[in-house]
């Protein structure tokens, strides 16, 4: 492995980073929960990253706001939910840098509940001084932000359109850079995971993991729980940014065609009984896992990714879905502050 880790390391050097994370967030095995389930599970706490409370984000924003300064911009235009973990992520880094934030949002699931329009996720946007324009739907993200940044240019803005939830090729390299660090770690406390479980939402994190893991860690089976459709809609989204991730990283073998017989490329492992009703919307079982992480081990996920997440990981052990009985390593994106929005469904 030492060979691989230094050859993918050369490779990310290639791309510009601001190191807005100081060093690699930890990798903990979770006792109480393995005592619970009879499973070791571990988590990789990106919920702690370093900024605004921590999320995954971060990650992909070292690479897109450094794209963003190399091209002179004085302003980041993003687009999300209202509670949106990203957009709250790249305001805050914003900030940071001093530059001018831009959020187009959308209310996904149409509530009228005060917590939802204002608390959380929406409370550190009006901190971070965003100018957030609604919109009744983001039908068409990129095209919906294209218009926002040409506004902008004829106000005299210089603005760099951030994707939804950072996730593009340029993004994922975040979560190659996280493949690095599991590696390393898993290595240096003699842990061979059988499966990593991370949420499937706008595919970023899902890709970039799934690149790198397969050259780092070929053997361990990577699930994404998705968050916001089924596995047919989703499976394209992660294969198209994996395939972009493959090509930049000069890893044109990987061709991730969804090939089953092909083991030149990942599968795309996807489970999507879990996002119900709807992204956004809280369901029993993402509920049940967000306290019972409270209750095992005073650790914080959220309704929306996390809580569906874990619910996924915590039925795939009781129906044995998983590859074998090795240990299982959960991928914690963050996203706590939406705790307070979804108050009193919590």
């Amino acid at each position: 492995m030492p060979a691989k880790i230094s050859l993918l390391k050369t490779r990310l050097e290639a791309f510009d980073r601001l190191e807005l994370l100081s060093s690699p967030t930890p990798l903990e095995k979770l006792h109480r929960l393995s005592e619970f389930t009879g499973r070791d599970i571990y988590i990789k706490r990106d919920d702690i990253t370093p900024l605004a409370l921590g999320g995954n984000k971060l990650r992909k924003l070292e690479y897109l706001a450094a794209a963003a300064l190399a091209e002179g911009a004085d302003t980041l235009v993003t687009a999300g939910a209202i509670q949106s973990n990203h957009v709250r992520q790249t305001a805050a880094v914003a900030a940071k840098l001093g530059l001018k934030c831009v959020a187009l949002l959308e209310n996904p699931i149409g509530t009228t509940e005060a917590n939802y329009l204002t608390n959380g996720n929406r409370l550190l946007l009006d901190l971070f001084n965003v100018e957030v324009v609604m919109c009744d739907a983001l039908h068409d993200p990129m095209a919906q932000l294209a218009e926002q940044a040409e506004r902008l240019e004829a106000q005299g803005f210089r603005p760099y359109v951030v994707p939804v939830g950072g996730s593009n090729s340029l993004g994922a390299l975040g979560y190659v850079q996280c493949a690095l660090e599991i590696a390393e770690q898993s290595s240096a406390n003699f842990v061979d995971f059988s499966a990593v479980v991370v949420a499937s939402g706008s595919a970023g994190t899902h890709a970039g993991l799934a690149v790198a893991l397969h050259h780092l860690m070929p053997d361990t089976q990577l699930i994404g729980v998705t968050v916001s459709r089924s596995a047919q809609d989703q499976r394209p989204k992660v294969e198209a940014i994996a395939r972009e991730v493959a090509t930049s990283l000069q890893f044109d073998e990987l061709h991730f065609d969804n090939l089953q017989s092909d083991d030149k490329a990942p599968p795309v492992i996807l489970w999507d009984e879990y996002f119900a009703p709807r992204y956004g919307e809280p369901n029993e079982a993402g509920m049940a896992a967000v306290k019972l992480l409270a209750e095992q081990e005073a650790m914080l996920l959220d309704p929306v990714y996390t809580g569906k997440a874990m619910a996924g990981l915590l039925d795939g052990i009781e129906r044995g879905l998983f590859p074998d009985e090795g240990p299982i390593l959960f991928i914690h994106t963050g996203g706590a502050p939406a705790l307070f929005a979804y108050h009193p469904q919590v």
